[in-house]
């Protein structure tokens, strides 16, 4: 299939994971602005229900590095951007947690509109309740994913999809 000449498509099909980033900083204004373009994401009666940790110091970083098997990644990111679902913002949770997906995705896909590599982690999720006590953060913050950025060491992330057809359950 073609893929169609926009901005987002394009985006959308060439973002990819990106585990392996260079010895070089990020600028906190393009951190910001990929940010702003995740709260943009929708959420159940705009509650917006996100919140964000940014971790740039080696020694916090370090320690969420020893709660996943990914260490290597998020030791060599030039940043770590922690996302949590607001508990006290939520109303439905099932709802929120597919508001903070759709953050997640608008984060990846403005870091990657940035020329920033990233990978969204979920494995941590076996020690969401470290990470806060980490973060010495209070218990109304779930842990919903932690994502590694910075510049890519390199650009041949290879990726493949499943054809559509295998996808569709149903078309009447």
């Amino acid at each position: 299939m073609k893929t169609p000449d926009s901005a987002v498509m394009k985006a959308i099909y060439e973002r990819r994971s990106v585990r392996n980033f260079a010895d070089a900083q990020v600028s906190r204004d393009l951190i910001m602005a990929a940010l702003e373009a995740a709260s943009w994401a929708p959420s159940g009666l705009n509650n917006q229900p996100w919140r964000f940790a940014i971790i740039w110091e080696r020694e916090s970083k370090e320690a969420l590095a020893a709660l996943t098997r990914y260490s290597a990644t998020f030791r060599s990111a030039a940043v770590l951007i922690v996302v949590f679902l607001d508990k006290e913002a939520s109303y439905d949770y099932t709802k929120d947690c597919q508001a903070v997906g759709a953050c997640l995705q608008n984060l990846l896909l403005s870091l990657h509109s940035l020329d920033l590599g990233a990978v969204w982690s979920g494995e941590i999720l076996k020690n969401r309740d470290r990470v806060r006590e980490v973060l010495k953060l209070p218990e109304r913050f779930e842990l919903m994913a932690v994502v590694a950025v910075g510049h890519p060491a390199h650009h041949n992330q290879k990726s493949h999809r499943q054809p559509i057809e295998e996808l569709i359950l149903l078309e009447k």
